[in-house]
């Protein structure tokens, strides 16, 4: 009943910019938590960042003051502006919204298809 759609990945040279995409559309929650994870090939999936409605961010270590989550709660829509990126930023990317159920007694994680996001010379 949620569909998340992303955009925005691609091919970027080391020290560039990219900036992602997720818009999640069906009965939605106006509280939850939308976020970005990636996946690199032959490694676990992680945490990049998320975001609450209200508009508290965490953000994974490796990518602290290069990337910028926002969203836009009217379009429920997270993006994910990344800059300075180096080759270890490769990876698909992934975009997740958490939201509670209709009871508000659980929640449900729901997840985008992933992007593609390279970084090379």
């Amino acid at each position: 009943q949620v569909q998340l759609v992303e955009s925005g990945g691609g091919l970027v040279q080391p020290g560039g910019s990219l900036r992602l995409s997720c818009a999640a559309s069906g009965s939605i929650s106006g509280i939850n938590v939308m976020g970005w994870y990636r996946q690199a090939p032959g490694k676990q999936r992680e945490l990049v960042a998320i975001i609450t409605t209200g508009g508290t961010t965490n953000y994974a270590d490796s990518v602290k003051g290069r990337f910028t989550i926002s969203r836009d709660n009217a379009k429920n829509t997270v993006y994910l502006q990344m800059s300075s990126m180096n080759p270890e930023d490769t990876a698909v990317y992934y975009c997740k919204l958490n939201t509670p159920t209709r009871s508000g007694a659980y929640r449900i994680d729901y997840w985008g298809q992933g992007t593609q996001v390279t970084v090379s010379s």
